[in-house]
């Protein structure tokens, strides 16, 4: 099934901005546990986040605990290729209810998918890694994608980019099929500027739907290495 391209409106594109030297050293990914936790402790400084995506590692606090990193086996990723539209998203697309843009509002976004879910009472966005992020973004290496619907955001996610990869952290939407549509935008985006990789971390139903696979851990390393490795501005003034 086939739609037409999304039109995504870059409205903010800094080069990213250089963080120094992380502090920390993490462990090799390889060794965390049955459950993916590799280690504890660090802070939430930019180097330190950078850091650990380019070592396949990432942060998710649990029961209140900010400070744990994970390098899941297998890991989900998206290419950006590979992207899976239903007949039924492919008509909402065609239909042109939504608008779509880049770094427009992430600290919206943010507290979109801090959002308590209706199944969930909580969330794992704790005001540590907002304020994390939204330096990360201030510095030019997070990203967010936003998806409008008449004049208000509707949905989107963010994540961030090193060199040709994106590590997409999280998503929502208030209106039916924004977060569909934010993913479908990102991976047009990925394609524009040379993204090769997009982590998703873990193989949810909804991301499985929208054509994200599980890879052996090994596998994803080798492709992150290739992939931070390459030279990739993520938001270029014109894609």
């Amino acid at each position: 099934m086939t739609h037409p391209a999304l039109e995504v409106v870059v409205v903010r594109a800094p080069r990213p901005a250089p963080v120094g030297e992380c502090r920390f050293r993490f462990p090799d990914p390889r060794a965390a546990d049955a459950d993916g936790l590799l280690a504890t402790g660090g802070d939430f400084e930019p180097a330190t986040l950078l850091a650990a995506y380019r070592q396949g590692v990432f942060p998710w606090p649990i029961d209140g605990v900010d400070l744990l990193w994970w390098s899941p086996d297998p890991r989900a990723i998206l290419r950006p290729d590979g992207v899976h539209v239903s007949r039924s998203l492919a008509r909402t697309l065609r239909g042109g209810r939504f608008r779509v843009t880049i770094d427009a509002a992430f600290d919206d976004v943010l507290a979109g998918c801090a959002e308590p879910r209706a199944a969930d009472d909580g969330t794992w966005i704790t005001p540590a890694m907002r304020n994390a992020y939204g330096r990360l973004h201030r510095l030019g290496w997070a990203h967010s994608v936003e998806v409008w619907a008449d004049g208000a955001l509707a949905g989107g996610l963010y994540g961030v980019a090193i060199g040709a990869l994106f590590a997409a952290e999280s998503m929502f939407h208030r209106v039916r099929d924004a977060s569909k549509v934010a993913l479908v935008a990102l991976a047009q985006h990925a394609r524009a500027v040379g993204v090769r990789l997009v982590d998703v971390q873990m193989p949810t139903p909804h991301l499985t739907s929208m054509g994200a696979v599980a890879v052996p851990r090994e596998h994803y390393l080798q492709a992150l290495a290739e992939a931070v490795a390459c030279p990739v501005n993520f938001t270029p003034e014109r894609v």
